[in-house]
């Protein structure tokens, strides 16, 4: 445990940053999620609205400093490219 006031006041800023950065990636899995589900089963608005809604968290991740720039543009780039790809047809 800290000792002195100012790491004591780090330990708090610490604690909050953690819980704030945390709060922004889960909801950047949970739109990542939903865009993945509307690629495997939903019109091509829902795909796009989707999309712009996952980017939109990454980027505000980004700035924020909660990822890294590189690592946000990677996660657009492969959601780019899913929502390019068409769906593979199932196998008869």
């Amino acid at each position: 445990m800290p000792h002195t006031e100012s790491a004591k006041k780090a330990l708090r800023q610490t604690e909050k940053r953690n819980v704030r950065n945390r709060i922004a990636k889960k909801g950047i899995k949970l739109q990542v999620r939903k865009f993945l589900e509307a690629v495997k089963a939903g019109s091509p608005e829902q795909k796009l609205a989707e999309f712009s809604l996952a980017v939109s968290k990454i980027d505000k991740a980004a700035a924020r400093n909660v990822i890294h720039k590189n690592a946000a543009s990677r996660r657009k780039s492969q959601l780019a490219r899913r929502l390019a790809t068409p769906a593979a047809a199932p196998k008869a």
